[in-house]
C-alpha cells in the first residue's frame, strides 16, 4: 500500500512538473516587417505549445506552410462573400477553390463564416449568414470532407448590456431572427457557438484583479449563488445564459479571440505586467478544462488575440501592440506558451516593447465640449480602416447604416466623423483614443449636423 502511494505522488509530481499549456492564436499580417508564413509555421511547431492558428482569409501561402505540422488552421470568410454564399454552387466553388488545395494536408479546424458579422455587417450580410453556413456545410460534405467545422465568430456586442452571468440575454431581434436559427444549425452539426470576450474592453481600475485572473474575493451572482473569480468566466457564462433563454444550453462554446495589449498610450489597463497576467493565467484556465460556474468541466477551444504585434493596423497604439511577439520572434511577455514557460510574468530582460509616445496636448473648449474627427487630409483608405475597427470594437454603428439618422450625407468623411467620436466617447475621450494612426484630432468645434447629433 506505501508502495502505490509512494507511486502515485511521483506520478502527480510529474505531471505538475512537466506539464505544457496549449492555445490557439489569431495569426494576422498587417505588418511590413512580419516573418514568412513558412518560418511562422516552423516557430511555431518546434518552439511553442499553440496547437492551432486562426487567420482572417484563406491566405495560401499561409495553408501550405502549415501542411504538415500537425497544427490546426481556422479560416475566415470575408463579410462582403457572404450574399453570394447563400447560393449552393457557390459554396462548393469556395470550398473548390479555397479549401480542398489544401485539406487533408493542412489540418483545417474551423470555416469561420465573417467575422463579427452582427456587430457591423449590412443587412445583407445578416440576412446571408445563416444560409451561407448551410450552403458551406453542405458543400464540405459534398466534398466528401467531414472534419471541418462551419461556424462563425461575434462580438459581446451580441448580448443586452448586464454584469449579471444569469441574466445574459442576446439582443431582440438577432435572438429569434438570426441566432436561434445559427444555433439550431450548430447543434445540428455538432458546432460551437463562438465569441470574442474581452474583459479589457470592460476594463475597471477597482477590479482589477478580477480581470486579470488574480487572487480576488470574488464576485457573487445574486440569482445562482454562483461566485466568479474571474471575468472571463462570468463572460462566458453571459452568453451560456442567452444560449439557455432560446433552448441551447448544450451548444458548445468557442473562443475566437481575446488577449490583452501592452502599450495604449500610458493608460494603466495596457502593460507588460497586465498583458502577462491575463494571457499567462488564461492559457493555464483553458488548459485546465474546469469550465465556468455554469459550464463546469469544460473546455473551450480558444484563440489569443494575437501572434504579433502588427506595425500597420489602423486604429489607436493599443492596436499594434496586442502580440505574444515581436516580428521577430522575441516573446513580448512570458505567456506560458514558449517550451518551458510558466506564464503570468513579463518578460526579462526587456522585451524592447514599442516605445510609448508621448500623449498630445488636446485643446479644451469654453465648455469642455471636445469631439474627435478625422484629419483634413485622410485618405479614404484610411477613413474606411477607422470606420471598420470602430464598428467592430462595441460601438454601435447602426447610425451610419442606411436609414439611420447619421447615414446621410452618404461620404466617407462624415460616416467616419460619426465612428471616430462615438469610439472617442466610448473609451473616455483620452487623447490616446483619438489617435487613430495619427489621422484623427481633437476638436472644440461641433461636427453635427441635420437630425445627426454627435455627443
Amino acid at each position: 500500500m506505501a508502495t502505490r502511494r509512494v507511486s502515485a505522488v511521483l506520478l502527480l509530481f510529474l505531471h505538475l512538473t512537466t506539464a505544457v499549456y496549449s492555445i490557439g492564436v489569431n495569426y494576422g499580417t498587417l505588418g511590413n516587417n512580419l516573418p514568412a508564413p513558412a518560418v511562422v509555421a516552423n516557430f511555431l511547431k518546434t518552439k511553442t505549445t499553440i496547437t492551432g492558428v486562426k487567420i482572417f482569409d484563406t491566405n495560401p501561402d499561409i495553408l501550405n506552410a502549415f501542411a504538415n505540422t500537425g497544427i490546426s488552421v481556422a479560416v475566415t470568410v470575408g463579410n462582403g462573400d457572404i450574399p453570394a454564399l447563400k447560393d449552393e454552387g457557390a459554396a462548393r466553388q469556395w470550398i473548390a477553390t479555397k479549401i480542398q488545395p489544401f485539406h487533408p494536408k493542412t489540418k483545417i479546424s474551423y470555416i469561420l463564416v465573417g467575422s463579427e458579422v452582427l456587430h457591423w455587417g449590412d443587412q445583407s450580410m445578416i440576412s446571408g449568414l445563416v444560409p451561407a453556413m448551410w450552403s458551406l456545410y453542405k458543400a464540405l460534405l459534398s466534398s466528401g470532407i467531414r472534419d471541418i467545422k462551419v461556424t462563425t465568430a461575434h462580438s459581446l456586442g451580441i448580448l443586452f448590456p448586464t454584469k449579471i452571468p444569469s441574466e445574459g440575454r442576446f439582443r431582440p431581434g438577432w435572438d429569434q431572427q438570426v441566432l436561434a436559427p445559427m444555433l439550431r444549425l450548430l447543434r445540428a452539426t455538432r458546432t460551437p457557438f463562438m465569441v470574442n470576450p474581452y474583459p479589457y474592453f470592460g476594463y475597471d481600475p477597482n477590479q482589477k484583479d478580477f480581470a486579470l485572473f488574480q487572487r480576488n474575493a470574488g464576485v457573487k451572482d445574486p440569482n445562482t449563488g454562483l461566485t466568479y473569480f474571474n471575468q472571463f468566466d462570468s463572460l462566458l457564462d453571459m452568453v451560456h445564459s442567452a444560449m439557455k433563454v432560446l433552448g441551447y444550453a448544450d451548444v458548445n462554446i468557442a473562443v475566437g479571440e481575446t488577449g490583452w495589449p501592452t502599450n495604449c498610450d500610458g493608460w494603466e489597463a495596457c502593460s507588460l505586467e497586465n498583458a502577462a497576467s491575463f494571457n499567462g493565467r488564461l492559457v493555464k484556465h483553458v488548459d485546465s478544462s474546469r469550465g465556468t460556474p455554469l459550464m463546469p468541466n469544460r473546455h473551450f477551444d480558444t484563440y489569443i488575440f494575437a501572434l504579433f504585434n502588427e506595425n500597420e493596423k489602423p486604429g489607436p497604439t493599443a492596436e499594434r501592440n496586442w502580440g505574444l511577439f515581436q516580428p521577430d520572434f522575441t516573446p513580448v511577455y512570458d505567456a506560458g506558451i514558449m517550451l518551458g514557460q510558466t506564464g503570468g510574468r513579463a518578460a526579462r530582460p526587456n522585451p524592447r516593447p514599442t516605445p510609448r509616445p508621448t500623449p498630445r496636448a488636446v485643446p479644451r473648449a469654453t465648455g469642455g465640449k471636445q469631439w474627435c474627427v478625422p484629419k483634413d487630409n485622410t485618405s479614404n483608405q484610411a477613413l474606411q480602416a477607422n470606420i471598420d475597427y470602430v464598428c467592430s470594437q462595441g460601438i454601435d454603428c447602426k447610425a451610419i447604416q442606411a436609414g439611420g439618422a447619421c447615414f446621410e450625407p452618404n461620404n466617407l468623411k462624415t460616416h467616419a466623423s460619426y465612428a471616430m467620436n462615438a469610439y472617442f466617447k466610448a473609451k473616455g475621450r483620452t487623447p490616446s483614443t483619438c489617435d487613430f494612426s495619427q489621422s484623427g484630432v481633437v476638436t472644440t468645434a461641433d461636427p453635427s449636423h441635420g437630425s445627426c447629433r454627435l455627443v
